[in-house]
């Protein structure tokens, strides 16, 4: 009987080492066989696949090189017409304050006094301030007359806000009576030689004759200014009392920084040209040829130039279709292109050397020719290199397989022999039998020890269950009062954040829905001058939006903080938690970056929920636009930027769903109307006290009822510099 038993303890171990063998064999033999296969099948190949690579990236270069230019003179197209609209806008904005201040003030002449005006003084060169003109023809004894001008007198304050904020040019209003209220920092240019006022008769200049005439917003063409010298446009304003013309209001554009521009991206092999509204060229690096810059009036129009491709290009414009066009300038083949501008009834033209663009192309198609031919040869030296590898890690591979078959053959008897140890331990109280690892040999060895692991675990189920249940219940406790202690130091809680910065002042909460949440905000300086804001939601509840929420905060910071804009940092971040992103989570965000010494922001709001802004003492009001999507919602999609710009006084508060639809007993949403009259209570109170009343207002309203979700607020007011 013993002889039997120890025939079949050793039968198991005979039979795995002979299938151990066997396979080892059988893959040294495949593996031999198909690698002198492929070597000899890759050795054939790869002088031909290389020839049609080389003919291919060739190709496929030409086209991105094609592409390319069309996708830079877009982008340089479209950041001249930015840049240039952003200037005549800014005239535009500063027209239309002050016709509303002069309305409001002529309108409601009972609610303000008189105040008195002022001559130029030569002396005031440097600083801005308000001058008086007056004209030949105008009758300064008319009482009218001088009441209308104390009353406007009240403009003074705000011409010079304008100036001051806006720095475009000149701002003036013109009275159809003969006066002129002018603002600028060279009063002393209004005297001639000696010491006398030049007269100018405002009613013959363009920018007032067109004004008057249209009854709507103008820009002049671009003229030399009669003081300065220097290139300028006029936006104008007409405004009317009823039928009569109270003022004309005017804001001159200095553009020198543009002719400065052009002038350098013509040493760089660029051209870029500007078009008045009949076609002629009004700023051009360019002094002789074609695109020369205008003389004078009479200059002839880009639009009937001989040239067919110079044609076709102001034609394309004319359809919105800024295709590049091979052209001909003065004798060089030029790549060029066009936009019109929404402001000032220009057309921007820019063009690309072709030379420049030809040479870059060569010099790639000659590094891909070289790279190609070292590339195959590498190749052949690193198949060899490979086979010699692949080799002695097969022989090292093989000699381990068979010494790991032996040491494992032997460990095959081990659970019986282990089992039968067991088995014959058990009695009085130790009557646990478990189902061990060793014991899954997949035959009666296994069925035997799960008969006796059935009969033991009937006593002790009951004990086992109460024990781990209780365990895991001390280990979640534990992790999740560790995890709200990580996440609340990942936030900044020191307030006063920035105690010696003095242009702004700001305060945040997050009171997490469960131990862990998924909101969170966030506030740094990005340098001295900017200051970055986030307010984030991420999808989802508890530990995964928690973790979730922790990679979003650091990589969002992480992008911000090396300059990118909010939209180029929120597009990249989205990018990296598109990545392996299996559980589907997402996070709504918004974010803005403020320059601290202008008020001028951008913002970004990727699904996130709209934020409020108080304007100088005013209320909290919502500013609403369509949202782009959330982020790690969908790989490769961009962001939407915003700009937007804070004034001394100005507050902004933004926060999660969290806040709007907080539910009472009777799951009725606390909603925005609810939130925005909390915001009002005092709206011009500390950032801290804002969001106290806040939350207060919310505690009153969910009257102790259970809170759903995540409540995550920020407030910022802007103090100015």
């Amino acid at each position: 009987m013993n002889e039997k038993k120890d025939n079949r303890n050793g039968g198991i171990r005979k039979k795995y080492l002979r299938l151990i063998l066997s396979v080892i064999i059988l893959i040294i033999g495949v593996f031999v066989v198909t690698n002198l296969l492929q070597i000899h099948r890759l050795d054939t190949i790869v002088f031909q696949t290389s020839e049609l690579q080389k003919e291919k990236i060739t190709s496929i270069t030409e086209d991105t090189f094609d592409e390319l230019i069309g996708e830079t003179m877009n982008i340089h197209l479209e950041q001249e017409k930015a840049g240039a609209e952003d200037i005549l806008n800014s005239a535009r904005r500063g027209a239309w304050i002050l016709t509303d201040m002069c309305e409001e003030i002529l309108e409601h002449p009972g609610s303000y006094t008189e105040v008195e005006l002022k001559d130029p003084d030569p002396t005031l060169d440097g600083r801005a301030s308000v001058q008086l003109l007056v004209q030949d023809w105008a009758d300064m004894n008319s009482p009218k007359l001088k009441k209308k001008l104390g009353l406007l007198g009240n403009l003074t304050d705000s011409m010079l806000a304008v100036y001051d904020n806006l720095a475009t040019g000149s701002f003036y209003v013109a009275l159809p009576e003969g006066v002129l209220l002018l603002v600028d920092d060279h009063p002393s240019e209004r005297f001639d030689e000696n010491g006398k006022l030049i007269p100018i008769d405002y009613r013959e200049k363009e920018w007032y004759k067109e004004a008057v005439e249209s009854e709507r917003t103008i820009f002049t063409d671009v003229y030399e200014d009669i003081f300065t010298g220097r290139p300028t446009m006029t936006c104008a304003y007409p405004l009317y009392m009823g039928d009569e013309l109270a003022a004309v209001v005017a804001a001159d554009v200095f553009l020198d920084s543009v002719q400065i521009n052009i002038d350098s991206a013509y040493e760089d092999g660029e051209i870029f040209c500007i078009l008045n509204g009949d076609g002629q060229v009004v700023f051009s690096p360019m002094t002789e040829g074609v695109l020369a810059k205008r003389k004078d009036a009479d200059a002839p129009s880009l639009r009937e130039s001989p040239d067919e491709t110079m044609a076709a290009l102001l034609e394309n414009i004319e359809n919105e279709d800024n295709t590049p066009v091979l052209t001909s300038v003065d004798g060089k083949p030029y790549y060029m292109s066009g936009l019109k501008c929404s402001t000032g009834d220009w057309t921007l033209l820019y063009g690309m050397d072709k030379s420049l663009i030809d040479e870059a192309a060569s010099k790639t198609r000659d590094e891909i020719d070289t790279l190609m031919n070292g590339t195959v040869a590498s190749f052949k030296v690193e198949i060899l290199k490979v086979t010699i590898i692949l080799s002695i890690i097969l022989a090292a591979v093989t000699i381990l397989a068979l010494a790991s078959a032996c040491k494992v053959s032997e460990r095959i008897v081990k659970p019986l022999e282990k089992m039968t140890k067991r088995i014959g331990s058990i009695r009085g109280e130790d009557l646990e039998f478990k189902v061990e690892e060793a014991y899954r040999t997949g035959d009666e060895i296994e069925v035997l020890a799960e008969s006796f692991s059935e009969m033991s675990e009937r006593t002790l189920q009951y004990v086992g269950t109460v024990k781990a249940v209780t365990a895991e219940k001390e280990r979640i406790g534990a992790e999740l009062n560790m995890a709200t202690s990580i996440q609340a130091s990942q936030l900044p809680s020191l307030f006063p954040a920035f105690p010696n910065r003095k242009e702004f002042s700001l305060y945040a909460t997050m009171n997490p829905a469960k131990e862990v949440g998924g909101d969170f905000y966030d506030f740094y300086l990005v340098d001295e001058d900017h200051i970055a804001l986030v307010m984030a939601d991420v999808s989802g509840k508890g530990v995964p939006a928690a973790l979730f929420m922790m990679v979003s905060r650091v990589l969002i910071k992480s992008h911000l903080q090396n300059g990118e804009t909010p939209g180029e940092a929120l597009q990249n971040v989205n990018n990296q938690l598109c990545e392996n992103n299996d559980a589907g989570l997402f996070v709504t965000v918004w974010a803005a970056v403020i320059e601290i010494s202008t008020g001028k922001g951008i913002s970004v709001n990727a699904g996130h929920e709209h934020p409020a802004i108080r304007r100088g003492n005013g209320p909290f009001t919502l500013v609403e636009y369509e949202h782009s999507l959330a982020v790690a919602a969908l790989e490769g999609v961009s962001f939407e930027e915003r700009p937007f710009t804070l004034s001394p006084g100005d507050a902004l508060f933004v926060y999660t769903d969290g806040v709007a639809e907080a539910q009472n007993a009777a799951h009725e949403l606390f909603d925005m109307d609810r939130m925005l009259e909390a915001l009002n209570v005092d709206s011009t109170a500390e950032p801290e006290v804002i969001l106290s009343n806040v939350a207060k207002g919310i505690e009153r309203f969910v009257d102790g009822a259970e809170q759903f979700d995540d409540i995550t607020m920020l407030c910022f007011r802007y103090d100015g510099s």
